[in-house]
């Protein structure tokens, strides 16, 4: 595992500001965020071409983004969703990202059931799946924690969810990310998880907290996550991805 940090770190940076701003620290590698990838979009008319200049920077400068998380703003479910995150692909690919972070949709404002919500964001990944099926990328669903204690029916709190939502998507193309934040906001068993995700495991956020609230917190720090046993379960279903910090509460 290399170790890395997501650029939203450095939110008030460019996307190439924040690399420099990690090399001077001594990190090597990042997660692209949502920020910095819109900050890309909106550039120019042409993503593509921002795209093969911001990956030319990368090269120049040695520095790893093989990790990214698209549109934290897109309901996967809603008319016009996936149109805009073909966008969001086509520049990630572009740049070299590829283990892409994608959140199903919560489907908070309806009345279905659990297990109809994890359905429902089968049929629309379906589609996806179709639109990256010849691209060697992985699109990797996030654990997903309630917004509030009463949202107890989202649909994708731990590894059996995702699992069952890949397994009918029926694509190689995804995979899972684990967030030890929202975990040890819901499920808690951190081990259980990845040990249940092996060879699905793509991506990570890794975050403490003190199991009340997201608080994003360094590992191995203030929080009640034993890292130690994660590290341990990561070597053993042989993770080799990034290990990469979300931690905007630092």
């Amino acid at each position: 595992m290399k170790l890395s940090i997501w650029s939203g770190y450095y939110y008030d940076l460019s996307p190439e500001d924040s690399v420099k701003r990690f090399k001077k620290h001594g990190i090597f590698c990042s997660e692209l965020c949502t920020e910095h990838g819109q900050n890309l979009l909106d550039r120019d008319a042409d993503h593509l071409k921002t795209a093969r200049e911001f990956k030319a920077f990368l090269d120049a400068e040695n520095f790893c983004m093989t990790q990214g998380h698209l549109c934290l703003s897109v309901r996967i479910c809603t008319e016009g969703a996936l149109e805009k995150l073909y966008r969001w692909i086509d520049l990630y690919e572009a740049i070299g990202v590829k283990n892409m972070v994608l959140h199903c949709d919560r489907l908070s404002k309806t009345t279905l059931t659990k297990q109809e919500k994890l359905d429902k964001n089968v049929e629309t990944l379906k589609i996806l799946a179709e639109y990256v099926k010849n691209k060697d990328i992985t699109i990797c669903l996030e654990n997903l924690r309630p917004h509030t204690y009463k949202d107890d029916e989202i649909a994708d709190q731990n590894a059996d969810d995702l699992l069952y939502v890949i397994e009918r998507v029926g694509s190689e193309r995804f995979g899972i990310c684990l967030d030890t934040g929202h975990l040890n906001l819901t499920g808690k068993d951190q081990r259980g998880f990845i040990l249940s995700a092996a060879g699905k495991l793509k991506a990570l956020h890794i975050a403490d907290n003190e199991g009340e609230r997201d608080q994003h917190l360094m590992p191995f720090s203030r929080g009640n996550i034993d890292f130690g046993k994660i590290v341990e379960a990561l070597r053993e279903v042989g993770y080799t991805g990034l290990f990469n910090l979300e931690i905007p509460g630092e």
